[in-house]
């Protein structure tokens, strides 16, 4: 359980050409007042009593370790009742790459937080100068190495589709995250927001964002490479708010309220027909166009949570299966003792298992 108290733009050196705080976190105090600090976390906690997990107090929105010492204390210290009590298990900011320094990490560190997110966005150079960011791969190759030095748990956000990004080089940059071993990873794609100096890039002519389709399969191979590294991403696409439903809020760009639901989608119909064109059939494999006169039926085993994007919306990777494949009747069946991801097909005799980075892991004679 995270409990959000965001900071709005605070402590950025200046603002990056994608960057609209108002949007992307809502329309917020600029100063955060002890009074609706304590007021927010317990709310949340009342809210959600029974907690399955840790509870974390997370700062987020600007860059925490860029705020003068004395505001970052103040802020830590409005947590540490919480901490004392127990209520809360630790503490969650996050940062750029360039505000991370031994000195800043030790203040941390004795305050109870736990978790240092880094807003790294690009791992190439060149991506990073087009869109203003103002530090380059080395800072963030720094940060994640001081930051497992001194025991935190560290996350990296990136985005897909910034100025001067490809395909290539949102690939590399998943690579090169993978060997920086993060706890964890958010992704989003870029957007065009308003009153920003991406969207008179835009207006000009010299930006083309990703379209949905794009931004769906660059996303969904990073989550495949993560996830085989065994790097949980915890957010695909952006947080929507009040402010980015507003007409006109976003000017271009590849949003989707369910933005992850879309990757995944993708992701089972991947794994789907890399299982079916795997199986044996008769003589032979399950292959694309089959046109056979027999009832063709196979049978897929999902985890319960993942049956809405196993089958797409309006049953749309059953229907875009059975056209493929030539089949006649596909059966999906939830088991609750299998892990989210992860597929079982079992056709005839055979039965194979794919992994949720959309690997087969498995294949037996029943």
């Amino acid at each position: 359980m995270i409990i959000p108290v965001f900071l709005m733009n605070r402590g950025c050196p200046h603002r990056c050409l994608f960057c609209n705080e108002r949007l992307t976190a809502g329309d917020r105090p600029e100063r955060v007042t002890e009074a609706a600090f304590a007021e927010t976390v317990r709310a949340h906690l009342v809210s959600a009593p029974q907690r399955g997990g840790p509870v974390q107090i997370a700062f987020y929105g600007g860059t925490f370790t860029g705020m003068e010492r004395e505001e970052q204390r103040r802020l830590l210290d409005m947590a540490a009742p919480f901490l004392r009590e127990g209520a809360v298990d630790g503490i969650r900011i996050s940062t750029r790459p360039d505000g991370i320094d031994k000195e800043a990490l030790d203040l941390l560190k004795t305050a109870g937080v736990t978790t240092v997110e880094v807003g790294a966005q690009s791992l190439h150079d060149g991506v990073l100068i087009e869109s203003r960011r103002g530090h380059t791969e080395t800072d963030t190759v720094r940060a994640l190495t001081l930051l497992r030095e001194k025991g935190f748990e560290t996350g990296i956000h990136l985005m897909a589709g910034l100025p001067g990004d490809s395909p290539d080089r949102f690939v590399e940059t998943i690579r090169k995250t993978i060997t920086l071993r993060p706890d964890m990873v958010r992704i989003h794609p870029t957007l065009v927001l308003r009153d920003t100096a991406l969207a008179q890039a835009f207006y000009q002519g010299a930006y083309r964002p990703l379209t949905i389709p794009e931004a769906t399969d660059l996303c969904k191979n990073a989550l495949k490479a993560l996830t085989a590294a065994g790097i949980p991403v915890i957010r695909l696409g952006l947080q929507t708010t009040r402010e980015l439903e507003e007409p006109g809020a976003i000017v271009a760009g590849p949003f989707h309220p369910a933005f992850r639901s879309l990757v995944e989608t993708a992701l089972f119909l991947e794994s789907a027909a890399a299982l079916l064109s795997s199986v044996e059939r008769g003589n032979g494999a399950v292959s694309s166009g089959t046109a056979d006169a027999d009832r063709l039926t196979v049978h897929f085993t999902i985890s319960p949570a993942d049956l809405s994007g196993f089958c797409g919306a309006g049953r749309g990777n059953i229907a875009s299966l059975k056209e493929r494949f030539g089949i006649e009747e596909i059966r999906v069946t939830a088991d609750p003792a299998l892990s989210r991801g992860n597929v079982i097909l079992t056709h005839g005799n055979r039965q194979l298992k794919a992994d949720g980075a959309g690997r087969i892991t498995t294949s037996r004679d029943l």
